[in-house]
């Protein structure tokens, strides 16, 4: 399923397609977002316009994302229901990275990287494996966040070293 959505995202078919049939504000689902020191430290003072401002939209599939044509976070509703807390905390922290760098006009999904090796995805990741090490997360934990159904053994260490994180065990 995730390899579906991948690959509408590769060729922009949600330009084509309504994802979902409107938009929400953030806010309105992420309650007091505003505060979190890790969001600060991604918008600066901007924080809270930039959270009012922005909207998500529910999709169908998935996890979550950042829609490369409007900026948006994307959200599976079932996951945001039913996935673990802290890992959506995570991955919220993650894709506002890729908010911010969706505003500076950088290319989220550059196809001349590997996803494990693309820029605008360490640097997020960056910003959620600081805030897990925050949360008192070991390696090995952090290991277990990282790791993906679409993401091979090996993608997981080159991630993981690009992070600075073990996974050796």
């Amino acid at each position: 399923m995730f390899r579906i959505v991948r690959t509408a995202r590769r060729l922009h078919f949600e330009r084509l397609i309504l994802l979902s049939e409107s938009s929400s504000p953030f806010l309105e689902y992420f309650k007091g977002f505003e505060n979190v020191e890790a969001v600060k430290k991604i918008f600066g003072q901007k924080t809270s316009e930039v959270l009012r401002s922005l909207k998500v939209d529910f999709i169908w599939a998935g996890y979550m994302g950042v829609n490369d044509y409007n900026g948006h976070i994307v959200v599976n509703s079932n996951y945001l229901n039913n996935g673990d807390r802290t890992d959506i905390y995570l991955d919220i922290i993650h894709e506002l990275v890729h908010v911010k760098q969706y505003m500076e006009g950088r290319e989220l999904f550059d196809s001349h990287y590997d996803y494990v090796e693309r820029p605008t995805e360490i640097e997020a990741y960056r910003y959620a494996v600081e805030e897990a090490r925050r949360l008192g997360w070991n390696d090995a934990k952090i290991c277990g966040y990282l790791k993906t159904e679409w993401m091979s053994n090996a993608d997981l260490k080159k991630l993981a070293t690009n992070l600075d994180v073990c996974c050796d065990r």
